[in-house]
Order: C-alpha cells, then sequence, then structure tokens
C-alpha cells in the first residue's frame, strides 16, 4: 500500500493537483451565509458548517445525546463573552438563545440538573448539548462520557445570572406577548446616535435610544417602533431591511 502511494505521488503530478482541487473544494464548501430568518438572530458558521439559532425558547424540548467539556476549556471565553467555568451549572448550546435556562434530565437514571446555556456547541455529529464538568458529574456522565438526555427550556432567570444552584424564579420563555422593538444601531458617540434618531424620526414612528451601561463602556442603542407581540414584528422586519437596514434586529425591551 504504501509503495502505491508513493508511486501515484512521484510519477503522476496531476493526482497531487487532484487532492488540492478536492481540498480547496471541500474548504469552499457552504462559503456563502444562509438567508437570514425573519426574527432570528445572525447565523454563524463552525467548521465549515452554519447554524442558525432560534428567536427563543418557548415551548423548546429535545431528545439526543449530552456530552460534556471541561479542563482543555476551562478559562477560556464562552459564546457571550463570559470565562468558561467547569465547575459552574452551564452548557453549550448550537441554536438554544444564550442565557436561556434548561432541564436536562439523563434518561438512564431520571437524574436531572438545570443548567444556564451561555456557550455554542458541540459540534460534533449526533450530540445536542454540552455539559460543564459539575453538571456532567451530577449526571453521571463523566465515567461514559455521553449519556442519553431530554433538555426542556425553562425560561431566562429574574436578576443576574447564577453560576451555581437554580434560581428562585424564571421569566417564562414566551415571546407571543411582551414589548418588542427593532435595534437598528448602537454608538458610543450619543451625537452620532441622536443625528441616526433624527433621520429616522421623518419616516419611522417611535424612534428612541437606549442607553446600556456594560461598566467600562455606555453604548447608545438606536431603537424602532413598539410591538406587543413577536408575531407583529416579524411581519415588519423585511420592511426595515428593504429600505436599507439589512443589519436591524428585534429585541424585547
Amino acid at each position: 500500500m504504501k509503495t502505491r502511494i508513493f508511486q501515484l505521488l512521484c510519477f503522476r503530478p496531476y493526482f497531487l493537483l487532484f487532492i488540492l482541487f478536492v481540498f480547496l473544494s471541500s474548504g469552499c464548501e457552504n462559503s456563502t451565509p444562509p438567508a437570514r430568518l425573519p426574527g432570528h438572530p445572525k447565523p454563524y458558521k463552525v467548521l465549515g458548517k452554519w447554524y442558525q439559532p432560534i428567536p427563543h425558547a418557548k415551548d423548546f424540548r429535545q431528545v439526543g445525546i449530552a456530552s460534556w467539556y471541561g479542563k482543555k476549556f476551562h478559562g477560556q471565553k464562552t459564546a457571550n463573552g463570559e470565562t468558561y467555568d467547569m465547575y459552574a451549572m452551564t452548557a453549550a448550546h448550537k441554536t438554544l438563545p444564550l442565557g436561556t435556562y434548561v432541564r436536562v434530565q439523563n434518561k438512564n437514571n431520571n437524574k436531572e440538573v438545570v443548567l444556564r446555556v451561555n456557550d455554542r456547541g458541540p459540534f460534533v455529529k449526533n450530540r445536542i448539548i454540552d455539559l460543564s464538568y459539575t453538571a456532567a458529574k451530577k449526571l453521571d456522565a463523566v465515567g461514559p462520557g455521553t449519556i442519553p438526555v431530554e433538555v426542556t427550556a425553562l425560561g431566562v432567570a429574574e436578576g443576574p445570572p447564577q453560576k451555581t444552584g437554580t434560581p428562585d424564579s424564571f421569566v417564562p420563555v414566551d415571546y407571543d406577548t411582551g414589548t418588542f422593538t427593532f435595534q437598528v444601531g448602537a454608538f458610543k458617540d450619543k451625537g452620532n446616535a441622536e443625528r441616526l434618531v433624527q433621520k429616522l424620526n421623518e419616516k419611522h414612528k417611535n424612534v428612541h435610544i437606549s442607553v446600556f451601561n456594560s461598566g467600562p463602556e455606555i453604548f447608545y442603542r438606536v431603537r424602532v417602533g413598539k410591538y406587543s407581540s413577536l408575531h407583529q414584528i416579524v411581519k415588519d422586519e423585511k420592511i426595515l431591511k428593504d429600505v436599507g437596514f439589512q443589519d436591524a434586529f428585534i429585541v424585547a425591551e
């Protein structure tokens, strides 16, 4: 077998060109992002594959295989900007909104935990959620590495996120009712935000600035419209994009 490969490499240079072509072609696969669905966050790409996060977790339930990740990733940044703590009660999911709390039940022994999704993954075929080390230990998943689970969305916690324990209460995962708006820009310079507001006021209603203090910096987020349901605002998303706001996205207020 080794001799055969050596002959191909030495005496058939077109074989190398063919391999190079296949490699480059596979690298270009899915290079164009999918069209962003109305009401959905931006898709993202990992290992050549595109993933589309869902806009909310209402009625979300999923059955499949869970894995876990530990020391290799401990201290690294998670998808939402936090530092991964293998001893915290967190998880990674490919499409659930970051910040969603989920109940994960081990189908083998019915043990269950409540975790906060703060990362993306697992990007391995046939796995639906990546558990922190502590979560995996509580579910008896550390030894086998993978376990069959049922994942059920609970909602988002009231108050600041918790690294350990279960929040006292949740805001239900219900985006059918509430107050929704479009965010069309975010600026560190308040003057730039005010100029955009002035421009938008000529053609749009309920244009306003939402101030976000991240700690070291303050952002002035320009928002357009007021809607009482997600279903209602999704209808107008295409209209806003057609007039030039391609990066506009829906937020709950």
